[in-house]
């Protein structure tokens, strides 16, 4: 069920709602005068959120490339690649 709040608690309220989007996980959604105006989320959740859209956007251009007839690379070279960058971050 989504968390609504109005704007007023942002000002009264501001340490509430940084714990509840801290401990709930999920977005605020903030509303002016009953209309929805802002959503307020955790640092961590916004961390999430923004892996996941880098996912889809990778996802989309691979998907874009092999739809103009691109070969790829094989699964051995790439999981190859992965491997060395981890061991190069040790």
């Amino acid at each position: 069920m989504p968390i609504i709040k109005p704007i007023s608690d942002l000002r009264n309220k501001s340490n509430e709602i940084s714990e509840l989007a801290n401990s709930s996980n999920e977005p605020i959604f903030i509303t002016k005068n009953g209309e929805g105006n802002l959503v307020i989320m955790s640092m961590a959740n916004y961390s999430k959120l923004q892996l996941k859209l880098d996912l889809l956007n990778k996802l989309a251009i691979a998907q874009k490339q092999k739809s103009e007839g691109e070969k790829g690379k094989a699964l051995k070279k790439v999981m190859t690649g992965i491997r060395e960058t981890i061991n190069a971050c040790r």
